[in-house]
């Protein structure tokens, strides 16, 4: 069985791995994925975005630009036991493959102070010309934590959202995947539009939230 790391997967691997199924989904279905804003919630974001005006965000380092414009509004969309990490090792093994690496970011249950599978990745996307598409090291870390969830819920479909940022700008996935003990399992994404990471602050964390929110639900119903 061969492993891959996140940061060198492309397109074609993904595609020898599983069955990748892009869909198109209209930016009016994003708008419906909303949960309001508490007041608290608005002045803290207002206080996000007061530290962004007026910066050269594209010459920003990327640690300050993750402190200062990504990580602060995860930390916004976290409710009860669900809380975002930062630098989160993902491996997982499916029955053909495996896949390990770090998640730049995740939004996740902790209990007694451990982390448990996440339900949102974040990637960053590295700079350079060089760099590798963020897309792919996003995808692969989806799976893996589709995998890992997987092997706690044992549903035959695993749901699992993800997003890169770009600078400070946020573009979300959403991921199904099915069949997954087979040799090739199939892994379905649904794309956002993109967000600006200042004028759309208050869409970003409302559809962080909404995501939040309906894993909570699913879990309590479960």
């Amino acid at each position: 069985m061969c492993t891959y790391v996140f940061s060198q997967l492309s397109e074609e691997t993904l595609k020898t791995l599983v069955t990748l199924n892009e869909k198109y989904i209209a930016p009016e279905e994003w708008e419906k994925m909303q949960v309001a804003l508490t007041a608290e919630e608005d002045r803290r974001l207002d206080d996000i975005k007061s530290t962004l005006y007026r910066r050269h965000l594209a010459t920003m380092n990327e640690t300050t630009l993750w402190a200062r414009a990504i990580y602060p509004m995860l930390v916004l969309a976290e409710q009860g036991y669900i809380q975002a990490w930062s630098g989160v090792p993902l491996k997982a093994a499916y029955p053909t493959f495996a896949l390990e690496g770090e998640a730049d970011g995740v939004l996740a249950p902790v209990i007694g102070g451990h982390i448990r599978p996440p339900y949102l990745i974040v990637n960053e996307a590295k700079r350079g010309i060089h760099a590798p598409d963020p897309r792919f090291q996003l995808y692969g870390e989806m799976l893996a934590a589709g995998r890992l969830n997987w092997e706690r819920e044992a549903n035959p479909e695993q749901e699992i959202f993800g997003c890169y940022t770009v600078n400070d700008s946020w573009a979300f996935v959403h991921g199904t995947v099915r069949d997954i003990e087979t040799e090739k399992p199939t892994f379905t994404l649904e794309f956002s539009p993109v967000y600006n990471g200042i004028w759309d602050a208050e869409q970003i964390v409302q559809l962080l939230k909404f995501i939040v929110a309906k894993h909570l639900k699913e879990i309590n119903n479960g």
